[in-house]
């Protein structure tokens, strides 16, 4: 019984070094995947760069203050319109951009304003959404590319097999098929990663678009009050 599990014991530790060996890192696995990987490599290097980008400044063009358009709408109907101006030029946001081309059109019939302010607000929304379609186009490229090594890969698995002749080695069709699956998982984690970011930035994007359209109709209200009450004297 001692001796059994002895045997037992030595096999084990004899084993060990062999797994180590066989072990490899990450950066010896992509290696093997060929140009391809640098390829998406770059990919990832630029979704990271667009997600981080377009996230601190959707961030920034959220930060809006709570009291902000009552304090322009007292501003306006106070009649102190250049300070409702210098209020909005304070904020540096979208919704304050979009206030203050409606504020510089307050004595204007109110259609005017509207139109002024859904102009800004149109091009602000473009700003926010430039780069987003570069993030969704590697999410939908990368696993692509991947693709693309696995079947090239696969042609070289058979092109060596075919050279080979009768002395086929199955170490000739598994160097192609392993560097083929590391391509596909290579390109599969970038595209996931630039999908799920896309989606993230979009969920963004659509949030503060509803904050500059509730706000345009608060400011938009306000307006109508103000020529209301200058009407009404």
């Amino acid at each position: 019984m001692l001796s059994t599990f002895l045997q037992t014991t030595a096999d084990v530790v004899e084993a060990v070094p062999v797994q180590e060996e066989l072990s490899f890192s990450l950066i010896s696995m992509a290696a093997k995947g060929g140009w391809l990987m640098l390829v998406l490599l770059a990919l990832s290097i630029v979704a990271i760069y667009i997600f981080g980008k377009k996230w601190w400044a959707i961030r920034q063009a959220g930060k809006i203050d709570k009291n902000f358009i009552k304090d322009v709408d007292n501003y306006l109907m106070e009649g102190k319109v250049r300070s409702a101006r210098a209020l909005c030029k304070r904020s540096d946001t979208p919704v304050a951009r979009m206030i203050e081309k409606g504020v510089e059109r307050i004595d204007k019939p109110l259609s005017d304003i509207r139109i002024a302010v859904e102009n800004v607000a149109n091009v602000e929304v473009a700003k926010l959404e430039k780069g987003l379609p570069a993030l969704a186009t590697i999410a939908g490229g990368a696993p692509m590319i991947g693709f693309l090594g696995t079947v090239m890969g696969m042609v070289q698995a058979f092109f060596n097999m075919a050279q080979a002749g009768n002395n086929i080695d199955i170490t000739l069709l598994s160097g192609g098929i392993y560097t083929a699956m590391i391509t596909t998982v290579g390109g599969l984690i970038v595209g996931i990663l630039a999908y799920f970011g896309y989606n993230f930035l979009t969920s963004q994007v659509t949030s503060l678009v509803s904050k500059m359209e509730a706000a345009s109709i608060e400011f938009l209200d306000a307006a109508q009050a103000r020529k209301d009450n200058k009407t009404q004297e």
